[in-house]
Order: C-alpha cells, then sequence, then structure tokens
C-alpha cells in the first residue's frame, strides 16, 4: 500500500523510480514489479532492488543521480537519510511512524468509540504507523473503555491469515516479536495494569496477544515510545484541555481521532492537535486526495493529494526576453 502511495504521484509527475523494500518484506512489492511488467510499463520505469537498508538503501540515498528520497520507517533511520542526504542537497520526504493518540471525549457514542479504537489498536497487528495506542478517555467513561478495549481484545483470533476466521496474523519477525513482549515486561514493571494480553501465543508464528494496559500515566514508557504491535495504553483525562495536554505531550505527531457528538468541540480540538491527520469519529479515515505526513518526530513533507504531486517535481522559471 505504502509503494502505491508513493509510486503513483512519482510516476504521474513524469518521474523514474527505484524502489528498495524493507528486507524483512520484499514480497509483495518484488510481485508488484511482476504485475507492472505485465501491465507493460516501459523498462526502466520503475526498478525494484531488494537488500540491507545498510547497503543498498544507502547506496541509494548516497547516489548523486538520484534526486529525491521518499522513506518510511523509523525516527532513528530517517535521521541518517536526513544527513546523508545532505551531502548532495538532494530532496526528502520522511514518514516516520507515531504514538497517535485516540480521544474519547465525554459525549462520544461509546460502542462506536470502542469498536475504532479497537480497530485503531489492532489492524495489522499494530505494526501500523499511525496506530492510535495512546487512548485517552474522559475518566466518566474510562472503566467503561478499558472493559471493553479488553473484550475485544480478547475477541481476536490468531492464526493463519489465509484461515477466514484468523482476525490477526503474526508479527513481522522474532525480532518485533521480542521488542513488543520487552514493552510488555516495561509496562507491567513501571506499575501499568494489564486489562488483557500480555503475552507470547502458544502455537507456530511470531504472535503476541493483543495487549490492552489500563491505569497508566503518559510519561511511561509504553505510553512514549512507538511499540509497533498490538499494545493499547489506556490513560484517562477530567476535560479537553487536559486531554489536548496529554495528546501532544510526545515527541510524534502523525495522526490522531476524537470521538465526540459535538461537531463544533470536534473543530476546536482537532486544531489544538499537532499532528498531520485528525480523524473525528473514526480512525484512519483516509482517501488519496488528501495529504499525509506528519509533524515533529513523525516526519518532513507530505504525500498524496496534491501535495504528493508537488513533491515530486521541482519548479522551473523560464524567461524569454524580446
Amino acid at each position: 500500500m505504502i509503494t502505491g502511495w508513493k509510486l503513483a504521484p512519482a510516476l504521474a509527475a513524469g518521474n523514474t523510480v527505484v524502489i528498495k523494500p524493507p528486507e524483512a518484506a520484499p514480497l509483495s512489492i518484488l510481485h508488484l514489479g511482476r504485475l507492472l511488467a505485465e501491465a507493460g510499463l516501459p523498462p526502466g520505469t520503475v526498478n525494484i532492488v531488494p537488500g540491507d537498508g545498510a547497503v543498498a538503501g544507502n547506496a541509494l540515498v548516497e547516489h548523486p543521480d538520484v534526486d529525491k528520497i521518499s522513506f518510511t520507517g523509523s525516527p532513528a533511520v530517517g535521521r541518517l537519510i536526513q544527513e546523508r542526504a545532505a551531502k548532495t542537497v538532494k530532496r526528502v520526504t520522511l514518514e516516520l511512524g507515531g504514538k497517535s493518540p485516540q480521544i474519547i471525549l465525554d459525549d462520544a457514542d461509546l460502542e462506536a468509540a470502542i469498536n475504532g479504537t479497537a480497530m485503531g489498536l489492532f489492524f495489522n497487528q499494530g505494526e501500523t504507523c499511525a496506530a492510535g495506542t495512546r487512548v485517552l478517555v474522559h475518566r466518566s467513561l474510562y472503566g467503561a473503555v478499558v472493559d471493553g478495549l479488553a473484550a475485544a481484545a480478547d475477541a481476536q483470533v490468531l492464526g493463519d491469515p489465509f484461515d477466514p476466521a484468523t482476525t490477526m496474523g503474526a508479527l513481522v519477525d522474532a525480532k518485533q516479536r521480542d521488542t513488543v513482549l520487552r514493552y510488555v515486561t516495561i509496562g507491567t514493571d513501571e506499575g501499568a495494569r494489564l486489562a488483557a494480553g500480555g503475552a507470547r501465543h502458544q502455537g507456530p508464528g511470531y504472535f503476541v496477544r493483543p495487549t490492552i494496559f489500563a491505569d497508566a500515566t503518559n510519561d511511561m514508557t509504553i505510553a512514549r515510545e512507538e511499540i509497533f504491535g498490538p499494545v493499547g495504553t489506556v490513560i484517562p483525562f477530567d476535560d479537553p484541555a487536559e486531554a489536548i495536554r496529554l495528546a501532544n505531550q510526545t515527541q510524534y505527531g502523525l495522526a490522531a481521532s476524537i470521538w465526540t457528538r459535538d461537531v463544533s468541540r470536534a473543530h476546536i480540538l482537532a486544531r489544538r492537535v499537532r499532528a498531520g491527520a485528525v480523524w473525528v469519529n473514526g480512525w484512519a479515515a483516509l482517501d488519496p486526495a488528501l495529504p499525509w505526513g506528519g509533524m515533529k518526530t513523525s516526519g518532513v513533507g507530505r504525500e498524496l493529494g496534491w501535495s504528493g504531486i508537488l513533491a515530486n517535481t521541482e519548479e522551473k522559471a523560464v524567461t524569454i526576453v524580446l
């Protein structure tokens, strides 16, 4: 999907493209290459170069004939790309993940908020840059939301993604599974309460049971760092001003959700949240016509929409004096 986001605007603007797939998950992009060849795309228009980021990725970043780098991944790698791209002063678009808040106000549709928030936590096993992993809930609804999200976590069916009964697949590899489990241990050690999950799923594959932490604070590690797995942290607030303060107390700024029946409140709060995308009464309400990207450590620049077209062009002025 992300390859499609990057590829379509670049081609529409008249560029040729080199794609370096993630080394842990290259197969879908390699298959896309087959489809592009079948579609009759001219040779050399789209080039797929698998390999390690430190080798193949770095070579692309530093090569003087590459005019633009568009990267989705971790802030650590994004910083390296910025530093190395500076040598040739090439253009860079970075989408670097997040710790997105989902704000549930006291007038929210409770059932819709719980279902939508669970989607924001557990979609794609939580391996989503915009995952809404900080659930900020008005204290009057706190117990109901914790119970509802715990029930949603317990209801997930983990297993083979080709099985129609499965609702959650495996994490990308053993390293990521172990990272998620390490964060679960950190959360319990720092005093958060496990309301659901928190363990490795038994059986073959890199599975972690979907996990909900309650009785947490915004300064805990599980509320500060991107886990990139099916782990949510539920934090109470007493008024909208506190909710905004908690939402913005993060190095990230990719996305946010606001759950309320009052559209005026939604507009006021959406303006105050420092995030590149704010969804009201939904999660990941994406449209390719709208720009996508983050603030702060979540990245630089925008993809999709007209902004995504402009990000793949260079403006030139030609003046003829007669």
